[in-house]
């Protein structure tokens, strides 16, 4: 059983990681890979909705997406976006990138090897990773204004939507932490979290929702 203080806890981390932007037209959409096929849905959402006339998809294998997404997340990303009506003429795939940084790296990459003019990123993530995609963007892409987007729904939502919410919560602990460590690693901008947040971080972390953390920061970002 999880106890009404970790869920409370929970949701002040879930609140954090938000950044709450407004979507509004970039030059690009990025939607870094995942196991959330809803990432993908909400690239087209911005798409269809006149905020992008591109879409990247970037991403290939992790140890939770090998099974569900064997052809690599950034493909699956794209033949989602094509069943959804996308042009194909509007999607690009980066299919190596294996943490957060190498989404970044690759996919700027990418666009400058397309000759693709970018002052202006639509950074669309699972809704509990946005911030630390948003401070890991920061840090790799300079002089480029990044709008974070993620599929919209409550915490409640999500835990209905993954069905374990144990792991939630130790994703949320896990994201909370590289938040704090991974500034020192050189992986993204520093981004000060509330004392409200750290507090509710510790108090999770001595409730044993630990499983998403690391010791070194040797994931690389992800």
């Amino acid at each position: 059983m999880i106890s009404s203080q970790a869920r409370s806890d929970a949701q002040v981390l879930w609140d954090h990681h938000l950044m709450h932007h407004d979507p509004r037209p970039c030059s690009v959409a990025v939607g870094l890979g995942s196991h959330d096929l809803q990432v993908a849905d909400t690239a087209v959402d911005l798409f269809r909705r006149g905020m992008t006339p591109l879409i990247v998809f970037t991403g290939a294998t992790s140890r939770t997406t090998r099974a569900r997404m064997p052809r690599g997340e950034a493909v699956h990303y794209q033949e989602r976006a094509l069943e959804l009506g996308v042009p194909g003429s509007a999607v690009l795939v980066e299919p190596r990138a294996r943490n957060t940084g190498e989404n970044i790296r690759f996919s700027r990459a990418l666009l400058e090897e397309a000759g693709v003019d970018v002052s202006s990123v639509l950074l669309i993530s699972k809704p509990y990773e946005e911030r630390r995609a948003h401070a890991t963007a920061r840090k790799l892409w300079p002089g480029v204004e990044f709008v974070s987007a993620s599929h919209q729904m409550t915490f409640a939502e999500y835990l209905a939507s993954i069905q374990d919410d144990r792991l939630v919560i130790d994703m949320l602990v896990g994201a909370l932490q590289r938040l704090m460590i991974y500034p020192v690693q050189g992986f993204m901008v520093h981004d000060p979290v509330p004392d409200n947040v750290a507090a509710a971080y510790e108090r999770l972390r001595r409730a044993g929702f630990t499983s998403r953390l690391v010791a070194d920061g040797a994931d690389g970002g992800r």
